[in-house]
């Protein structure tokens, strides 16, 4: 049954000085850049951009690379992509080489970064820049080498590391755009994508992730109920023009196995998509050598060894309670 909340409203929405704009994008951790613009263009058929390409040629400043990342639009998500071993920000590799690929984490545009911070702080949130340091003057931190406002959560304070960026252009968000909207479904999309359904963190103590998206970010509990198909229990908040689903794992699961890697923290375990013809998606995804881990009459659920580390969700169905359903 859908669930409606009133927890982020009355008078705390009421003194909220900032305003969650949209998600920035989901991070991506992957061995070979390469090879996964390539899948994303053989599978999602998408193409994806260089973040060297906003250069246009020039040169990378010294100890500032910008050959780490790609970003891939797809649909209502900017999707990016990382090789840590290309992170080398300042002499230092900011995060740990990977293996095998798999989600990292997500960020949002802000309007309001100082008044985000000092709500941030005054709930005892711990806040560090770009370079891992601790934040505890009264101004919040900015990005390396320059003055625009960029922070992070500590995963061991709220679950996982979380982003926040001022609402600025950004030359590869195409919704950046004043009449941007969501595009309808392409003839040309191979797998029928409408819309992001729901991103799922998984986690054990939802209350400290809640502390964050609800309490400070003002996100509404939309539904609470269960994930039959990837055997979870989960909170269903609608923050911006996002769900995220706060799910505790059933033992024995994949969710669980997944989660276990990163336990004490979150981990950031999939994205689900709404796609117009789920019979459609399935016979792409397998035709492209995707193997199907999961199957319901509505849910889909692609094998990570086979999706770039990634157990891609498929639905015909909008989450219970989100509110695009009433649009």
């Amino acid at each position: 049954m859908s669930e409606d909340t009133s927890r982020s409203e009355g008078s705390e929405e009421e003194r909220r000085n900032f305003h969650v704009a949209m998600m920035y994008h989901p991070s991506h951790h992957v061995p070979d850049l390469s090879e996964a613009e390539g899948w994303f263009e053989r599978v999602f058929g998408r193409p994806s951009s260089s973040l060297a390409s906003m250069s246009r040629g020039a040169p990378p400043r010294p100890g500032y690379p910008n050959d780490y990342s790609t970003f891939t639009s797809i649909s209502d998500v900017l999707f990016d992509t990382i090789d840590p071993k290309r992170y080398v920000l300042l002499g230092v590799q900011r995060y740990a080489t990977v293996a095998q690929p798999h989600l990292k984490g997500f960020g949002w545009y802000i309007e309001g970064m100082p008044e985000l911070y000092r709500e941030l702080k005054q709930h005892g949130i711990t806040v560090t820049s770009q370079l891992d340091e601790l934040a505890d003057g009264d101004d919040p931190p900015t990005a390396a080498g320059s003055a625009m406002p960029l922070y992070f959560t500590l995963p061991e304070n709220v679950g996982l590391r979380y982003e926040f960026l001022p609402a600025i252009p950004f030359p590869l968000d195409p919704r950046i755009a004043p009449d941007w909207s969501v595009p309808p479904v392409s003839d040309e999309d191979p797998l029928g994508i409408e819309c992001c359904s729901h991103h799922t963190v998984l986690t054990v103590r939802p209350e400290r992730a809640l502390k964050l998206i609800v309490d400070v970010l003002g996100g509404r509990v939309v539904h609470k109920g269960r994930d039959e198909i990837r055997g979870t229990t989960g909170t269903y908040i609608s923050l911006a023009d996002s769900i995220l689903n706060y799910a505790v794992p059933d033992a024995g699961t994949e969710a669980h196995t997944d989660w276990a890697e990163d336990e004490p923290n979150d981990t950031y375990h999939s994205i689900t998509w709404k796609v117009a013809d789920l019979n459609r998606a399935e016979r792409h995804l397998q035709a492209q050598g995707v193997r199907i881990q999961l199957r319901s009459d509505d849910t889909l659920v692609t094998d990570p060894a086979t999706s770039l580390g990634i157990p891609w969700g498929f639905t015909s169905r909008l989450t219970p309670g989100d509110p695009r359903s009433h649009g």
